[in-house]
Formats: structure tokens, C-alpha cells, sequence
């Protein structure tokens, strides 16, 4: 969620990095229309800060000349690594807002110096991250609220809505955070089942946290408990699939977040949950081991249907 507020600061912070910025790019930096950048003006205005308009085809804003914090001091490096981490993290969804990962930019750009300071700004201008966000980013309170009853060791109670729409109350005792493939979760135990569960960020709907206090396991792995979750979360399709090999070389072949492997008398048991079989039939191909589907029929259909579309490529000339 968006807060004006942190807008109004966002505008302060850019205006003090830059000489001047027009009102369209103040709107796509943060994301909203021109006519609010009016209003966040404004509102600076009525509290004494000294932003002026400049006349111009488009208009654009400015401070008002010596207007400036005073600077802290980072070198060629740290400013670099700051700035690549929250360009990374932004686009990777790791950012709760877009406000929060500009105006930080901002702050790195209003304290350095200026030969150091353009150097960063070419890297913000030049720099590709090739990462598709999953668009599944959560509430910065709900981060916010469990890591710090994880690190207090404080019980949270919690509305969660599973990915089919239904929405349970329960208990939870966070053992800690982890983010992966796109995806927030929490890992710990959940009083309403009496297990060990992990949960979606994106799929809390709301978090509060008790005053009851649990004590977590020592050397407890966190990303253990999502790679072994991810697998096992419903889906469309509940895949079991034997592959003829040993479980190293399963281990060794097959994503972590893929399935749970299990060694058995035969080989090794592959089950997950998919969304697409033909996805999972050209995975599947690519492990280069001998497997047998047990279910879904469909899968075998659609391992027919890959066969035939590698036959016909290989008869084209």
C-alpha cells in the first residue's frame, strides 16, 4: 500500500539529488499522474520547503539553490553496491513500493559527490535487469510485522486465503523469512494444523502479533522447509512419476522446487504438483533419465504429443 506521505517525502529526496526534474518524470518515478505531483508539490510548499516551478515546454520543479542535508561520504564502491542492490531488488519484487526503493536511490544520489553521483546516475540509465517479476509482492507491514515477531520470538495471528479462494484464521509461530523464485514466504509452526507449515506473504490478508512467546528449534533451516513445501502445495495436477536411477543422481538432476524425491525399491519416487503437464513433459525429457509416469494419464498424452512434435521437426529439410 502506497501512503501519501511517503510520496510527499519521495518528491523532497528526488528534487535534493537532482538540479531539476519535469513533473512527467516525477510521475513515472513514483508512479502516479502529473496532477498528484502537483498536489506533493504543493503540500512541500505549505511546509516551508522552498521547491520552485521552472518555466519551460513541459515545466519542471526544483529546490531552491543551497538547499541541501548535509552529506555522508561513501566511496566509488559502496555507492555502486548500494545502488545495484536496490535496482536489483526492485525489479525482483524484493521492494515493497516503488516510493521506497526511489527515495532511497535519491538519499545515495543527494550525499555524494558530483564525479561519483554521475557515475551512478549512468548506471541507473544504463543498467538491464532481466527479471520477470511474479507480481506477487506483499504488504510492507506484513514483512515488517513478521520478521520482527520472528526475531522477538512472538506467536502472530494471521487471515490467510489459500490460492483457492479460501480464507482461514490461525496461529502462527514465524521461525523466519524467505524469499525465492519471486515468491515471500514465512516458514514455522502452525497451531491450527500442529505442524510445520510455510505461507505465502502475498496470500496473508492480515497479521497481528501476540503477546505469547515460543521458543524455536535450534539450527532450524527455513529455505529447507520452502524447497520441500513448494512441491507439496496443491495445484491443478498431482504428478508421481519413478525415475530409474539412484537418488544422488536424482538429487543431482532434479530442482530443488521442483518435487520431493523419495527413494524407493524400483528407483526413485518423483511427485509434485504442476499447472501445465506439457511443461512438465519437456522437464521431464530434458533429465535424460529413464522414467515410469504413474499419474496422471495425461501426462503420458502429452509425452506422445512432444514425441511427435520432435519427430516432425527432425523430418523438416
Amino acid at each position: 500500500m502506497y501512503f501519501p506521505t511517503t510520496r510527499v517525502l519521495t518528491v523532497l529526496e528526488l528534487l535534493q539529488s537532482r538540479q531539476q526534474m519535469s513533473g512527467q518524470e516525477l510521475a513515472e518515478r513514483l508512479e502516479v499522474d502529473p496532477r498528484t505531483v502537483r498536489r506533493y508539490i504543493t503540500m512541500l510548499q505549505d511546509l516551508g520547503i522552498p521547491v520552485e516551478g521552472v518555466r519551460g515546454r513541459y515545466g519542471s520543479y526544483r529546490l531552491r539553490p543551497g538547499y541541501k542535508l548535509p552529506p555522508l561520504m561513501f566511496n566509488d564502491d559502496e555507492a555502486l553496491a548500494l545502488t545495484l542492490g536496490l535496482l536489483v531488488g526492485r525489479k525482483m519484487g524484493l521492494t515493497m513500493a516503488t516510493p521506497a526503493a526511489e527515495g532511497a536511490l535519491a538519499k545515495i544520489e543527494r550525499v555524494l559527490p558530483q564525479s561519483i553521483r554521475e557515475r551512478v546516475q549512468a548506471v541507473q540509465e544504463t543498467l538491464v535487469v532481466d527479471v520477470t517479476p511474479t507480481g506477487a509482492v506483499p504488504r510492507g507491514e506484513v514483512v515488517l510485522d513478521l520478521s520482527e515477531a520472528a526475531r522477538q520470538r512472538h506467536t502472530v495471528h494471521m487471515h490467510y486465503r489459500a490460492y483457492v479462494g479460501q480464507e482461514t484464521e490461525r496461529d502462527l509461530d514465524p521461525y523466519g523469512l524467505v524469499y525465492r523464485s519471486g515468491y515471500w514466504y514465512v516458514a514455522g509452526y502452525c497451531h491450527l494444523r500442529a505442524d510445520l507449515r510455510t505461507f505465502r506473504l502475498d496470500r496473508i490478508v492480515a497479521v497481528e502479533v501476540l503477546t505469547r512467546t515460543f521458543k524455536r528449534p535450534e539450527a532450524f533451516d527455513c529455505l529447507a522447509l520452502v524447497r520441500k513445501a513448494i512441491p507439496s502445495t496443491p495445484s491443478t495436477w498431482f504428478v508421481d512419476v519413478v525415475l530409474k536411477t539412484t537418488l544422488e543422481e536424482a538429487q543431482r538432476i532434479v530442482p530443488p522446487a521442483l518435487a520431493v524425491l523419495e527413494q524407493i525399491e524400483d528407483g526413485v519416487e518423483l511427485k509434485c504438483y504442476v499447472d501445465h503437464l506439457d511443461w512438465l513433459a519437456w522437464v521431464l525429457i530434458r533429465l535424460r533419465c529413464p522414467f515410469v509416469v504413474r499419474q496422471p494419464g495425461e501426462l503420458r498424452d502429452e509425452l506422445f504429443k512432444l514425441a511427435q512434435q520432435i519427430t516432425d521437426l527432425a523430418e523438416r529439410t
